[in-house]
């Protein structure tokens, strides 16, 4: 499990299993793709009661095919990658072990088939073969902004918590027992279920006062809803132009005006070609692959 040299056939496969810039490491993670959504649509249709009843051994065969194929890809990553360790631990490391683990698990301890439905994180595997479509640099820029506000986050949920309480302590001396309303907790739940706007309709106020409290709750729900939202879209807005625009470092030789793109064959202001030597514009587009 510890790192090591590795050898040239190793090399060339940890090429093909952990890259996406070949043509082997593409070819790779569609296979992969596939696979992984035919293993979680056999888990999901195995949860329905006709399509076991029917197909369930077909469906149990399956699974431990595709628990096999897994298997496999999972000891061929741990043999040919060259940081084992760092694999092993790595969050993608215990995704790949969670997604064969619970059918091995199954097959000793019967009475551990329930985690079965663990396997389901296989589906979070598509996350890693995102870089395969440059989508991953995008995910990760959604991480990072998600973990910058996760501060704005916190206290606004406190504030939903104390909002849902009170409400849900209104309601239950208003209503009470005999209206449904028989303890403080399942009144915080039918306020959970107000604000959210979602409205079960198990538990339904009587009194006009009551009603008057979820109408109330209604109006607040929808302004809840909208400032996670409206936080999240101004700091995505903030990051995306924060982002600086690299300008050419010159100056047009007849009006002296400067602030031209990297591409710019003529002056933005005057109209006069610019004439800029083409190692000033290679720096150029350096620096901004840098900054971004």
């Amino acid at each position: 499990m510890n790192d090591r040299d590795q050898t040239p056939l190793q090399a060339k496969c940890e090429a093909i299993i952990f890259g996406t810039t070949t043509r082997g490491g593409r070819g790779f993670d569609l296979l992969l793709l596939a696979i992984i959504m035919a293993s979680v649509t056999v888990v999901i249709f195995d949860s329905i009661p006709a399509m076991h009843a029917r197909y369930g051994t077909r469906l149990h065969w399956l699974e431990l095919c595709f628990t096999v194929v897994f298997s496999v890809e999972y000891m061929l990553r741990i043999w040919c990658v060259k940081h084992r360790k760092a694999y092993t631990y790595s969050f993608w490391g215990i995704i790949d072990l969670l997604s064969i683990a619970p059918t091995y698990l199954a097959l000793f301890v019967p009475q551990a088939a329930p985690l079965l439905i663990v396997r389901l994180v296989r589906v979070m595997r598509i996350f890693r073969i995102l870089r395969m479509f440059d989508l991953f640099s995008e995910l990760r820029q959604i991480v990072n902004l998600l973990r910058a506000i996760s501060k704005s986050i916190f206290v606004f949920f406190i504030m939903v918590i104390i909002v849902v309480v009170i409400f849900g302590c209104l309601i239950y001396v208003v209503e009470g027992p005999k209206h449904g309303f028989t303890s403080i907790p399942l009144s915080i739940y039918w306020a959970v279920v107000t604000i959210t706007t979602v409205g079960y309709g198990d538990l339904v106020p009587q009194t006009v006062l009551g009603r008057s409290i979820a109408s109330l709750g209604m109006l607040v729900g929808y302004s809840i809803l909208a400032v996670p939202t409206a936080i999240i879209s101004t700091k995505l807005w903030e990051r995306l132009n924060s982002k600086k625009q690299v300008l050419l470092n010159w100056n047009c030789p007849v009006c002296a005006l400067g602030g031209h793109a990297i591409d710019a064959q003529f002056c933005k202001h005057c109209g006069a070609q610019l004439d800029v030597p083409s190692e000033l514009r290679q720096a150029t587009d350096e620096l901004m692959l840098d900054e971004h």
